[in-house]
């Protein structure tokens, strides 16, 4: 696949862009040839060399993956098995996260009265650590900032409970 990357780039114009590829883990640049000629580096994961691509073989290399891809990663916009199972993992925190509010509602109908219960913030505490880290892997910034503030009060509250059962 390409050649492998040599001095004929110029240093300083590649342009990095997010792109799913098999085994590429997103690292793709565009970059600038001496000769005003465009490039794409692919840094392969496991090979250990960036490979450049003319935009032909760019465009059919991308073109074969995407076209094979099935349904279920399509779906989920992935690339891989692991991918799936990143999916999963978000799965089961925003499940957890949800679920806490389902948790806390049952409790305070069976007591008829508002009641937060301790396995709310563990609930809380556990569902948005699982969602923080998956949206690291997704690298959505919202997402990571959405999840890691709330960690301060779930924690928070969680030892206020067990220092006035202490």
């Amino acid at each position: 696949m390409g050649r492998p990357v040599d001095q004929s780039v110029v240093p300083g114009s590649e342009v990095r862009f997010k792109v799913s590829l098999r085994g590429a883990k997103d690292n793709v640049k565009v970059a600038r040839l001496r000769d005003g000629s465009l490039v794409y580096i692919v840094k392969r994961l496991g090979a250990g060399t960036d490979r450049m691509l003319t935009p032909e073989e760019f465009s059919r290399f991308y073109y074969g993956q995407e076209a094979s891809r099935g349904w279920l990663f399509v779906i989920f916009n992935v690339t891989s098995a692991a991918g799936l199972a990143w999916v999963a993992l978000g799965f089961l925190g925003q499940f957890l996260f949800t679920g806490r509010m389902l948790v806390q509602w049952l409790t305070s109908e069976k007591s008829k009265r508002s009641v937060v219960p301790v396995s709310f913030w563990w609930m809380s505490l556990v569902g948005a650590t699982m969602l923080l880290v998956y949206f690291i892997w997704r690298r959505d910034i919202v997402g990571i900032l959405g999840q890691a503030t709330g960690w301060i009060i779930y924690i928070r509250n969680l030892i206020l409970i067990h220092r006035s059962r202490s």
